[in-house]
């Protein structure tokens, strides 16, 4: 649909011709013909982005993703020619604060819909603890500052919440219908759709999570705190919001305690982040361990072929790990 070009400046071309030299291999996240279709054309920034603009937009849109299957969204750098197809999109849907180096491209843009997904919800600060027993432990510990719950900073990691997930696809809708008025009942026909959908996501994680021997489940980093506040769950990270920091030796002590005393019986890892710890903490409790997925991409080792079959999948995991009854 789009057939401007635009005029990237000189001092962001030099910029960007740095940038390649470090990350050439981005560019194979991107297939995508943008700027000579005849479709409504969509830069989305990883996975949770491209599935919302995909369910949304259907046949009417060109989507394309600046993250590759199976890579590390948190670590990607923005290529040259990643950054000029940002330039030629018809609307760009990303999550601020998530890629540092994706919100800047983003900022360069003159593309006239940037639709942030962080801007849709509320977001809350998580630290390596969120959920039932969080606020608890934030009034007891206050004036402790090592006890392990140090804030983490607003949690991007809002699309695994289904309820927020909705509020945003609701936001993505209605800027695609201003943005592309010609098909603009289609796009809202999508949406009310898609929202149904995770509706009916979030009635199966509701009905299957009430009734559990524990409320408590451990993970490699703070992905699921939002997860864990909508049902009642306790997500105890062994590091923060950043998947790569190595937690201290009293949060691995203090895990261990945990472990006991609420009945955990499983340490969850992820796929596109190294497992060695969660092994080694899961070993010593004498734990198993199980993969609880963030779907920040879809890959061959996912559960599932999208992000509602893998929703799923992480429902079973949540259950059998907790005891639901």
């Amino acid at each position: 649909m789009n057939v401007r070009r635009r005029l990237i400046p000189t001092a962001a071309v030099t910029a960007l011709g740095l940038a390649a030299l470090t990350a050439c291999s981005a560019d194979a996240a991107n297939t995508g013909d943008i700027g000579n279709t005849d479709r409504f054309d969509v830069v989305t920034s990883f996975y949770p982005m491209q599935f919302l603009a995909e369910q949304i937009g259907g046949g009417h849109v060109n989507v394309t993703t600046l993250t590759q299957p199976g890579q590390e969204p948190h670590d990607l750098e923005i290529s040259a020619r990643q950054t000029a197809q940002l330039q030629e999109a018809d609307a760009i849907v990303y999550l601020k604060n998530l890629q540092p180096t994706v919100d800047e491209a983003v900022a360069q843009s003159e593309v006239a819909t940037k639709v942030d997904a962080a801007g849709l919800t509320s977001l809350r600060e998580h630290g390596t603890e969120a959920g039932g027993h969080a606020d608890e432990h934030a009034e007891e510990h206050s004036e402790d500052d090592g006890h392990g719950h140090e804030e983490g900073g607003l949690d991007p990691h809002v699309w695994l919440d289904p309820v927020k997930y909705a509020e945003i696809a609701e936001g993505v809708g209605k800027a695609f219908e201003k943005a592309d008025p010609d098909h603009a009942a289609d796009y809202r026909k999508n949406t009310a759709a898609l929202v149904k959908k995770l509706g009916a996501l979030d009635t199966e994680f509701t009905d299957g999570l009430r009734n559990t021997d524990s409320k408590v489940f451990i993970t490699t980093h703070s992905a699921f705190g939002y997860l864990a506040e909508r049902y009642g769950l306790t997500e105890e990270a062994i590091s923060g919001l950043d998947p790569q920091s190595e937690p201290s030796a009293a949060r691995v002590k203090e895990l261990d305690g945990i472990a006991e005393a609420d009945k955990v019986t499983t340490v969850f890892y992820e796929t596109l982040v190294s497992d060695k710890t969660a092994k080694t903490i899961a070993r010593d409790a004498n734990l198993r361990t199980d993969v609880l997925d963030p779907i920040e991409g879809i890959t061959d080792k996912s559960r599932g072929d999208d992000y509602i079959q893998v929703m799923q999948a992480n429902l079973k995991a949540l259950q059998t790990a907790l005891g639901a009854k």
